[in-house]
């Protein structure tokens, strides 16, 4: 995280002036650094410009490993390790392995996708996250202006964000 950034925070009360408070400062160039609501606002993320997740790919990559990985331990340990006749089956017999084959899928996958969403989204234990408003867990939505990355002056993007319909802008330096 860099020190000494400055940001405009706009806090808006209701989700639909936040998202077309977000198209419309959007059209302004203004490029927004991220927003924060105390729940899901449907549309945002197209609002934002954000392409879709590719943690679905993720998962599926994650799954693909536990079917292999199971399929892989259970044909050796039955079939040549220790193989074993049960029930006067096959030594590696495949509907058998099915359980257990599920059970690894879901649980590399479920695993996979909790690590992956850790990583990229820069999550760590020991990182302090950064909160433009308290309210915004709670009440409020909040739109955080990166000033270093636009070109306008931190009056005129203020000004933008209160036409917009913010209720209030304020300024947070990290």
């Amino acid at each position: 995280m860099e020190s000494n950034k400055n940001f405009v925070v706009g806090v808006f009360d209701d989700e639909d002036v936040l998202l077309s408070a977000v198209e419309g400062t959007r059209e302004k160039g203004i490029k927004i650094h991220e927003v924060y609501s105390p729940f899901p606002v449907h549309g945002l993320d197209e609002a934002l410009g954000y392409k879709r997740s590719r943690l679905p790919i993720a998962a599926f990559m994650f799954g693909l490993t536990g079917t292999s990985l199971a399929l892989l331990m259970q044909i050796w340990m039955l079939g040549f390790d220790w193989p074993m006749i049960i029930g006067g089956k096959n030594h590696a017999s495949l509907p058998p392995f099915i359980p257990v084959t599920f059970e690894m899928t879901v649980l590399l996958a479920a695993h996979g996708m909790v690590l992956t969403f850790l990583i990229v989204s820069n999550l760590k234990p020991y990182k302090w996250p950064r909160q433009f408003d308290l309210r915004s867990t709670d009440d409020k939505h909040v739109m955080a202006v990166d000033l270093a990355t636009n070109k306008l002056s931190k009056e005129e993007i203020s000004r933008i964000l209160k036409d917009n319909g913010a209720s209030e802008v304020n300024e947070k330096n990290f």
